[in-house]
């Protein structure tokens, strides 16, 4: 299955990689910020929109956030 850590630190990485503030992303994509704090600690998964909408502002696949590929850009294909 899909481990949350993971996604968290992909997210953080493509962020870091692109210069962007996690805090900037999580308001631009009016998510909570305390979403992947959860997600870390808790094991809590966003939803699948609030996630669609993380790679969106991060210009990746979600499948790459989620691990199911090692290419941020497959919805680029």
């Amino acid at each position: 299955m899909y481990n949350t850590n993971k996604t968290v630190e992909r997210i953080k990485l493509v962020a870091k990689q692109k210069n962007l503030k996690i805090s900037d992303m999580l308001n631009a994509c009016e998510i909570n910020k305390n979403a992947l704090w959860s997600m870390k600690s808790r094991g809590s998964w966003l939803h699948a929109n609030n996630l669609a909408k993380i790679a969106d502002y991060l210009d990746c696949s979600v499948d790459y956030l989620l691990g199911r590929t090692d290419d941020p850009n497959l919805h680029k294909k």
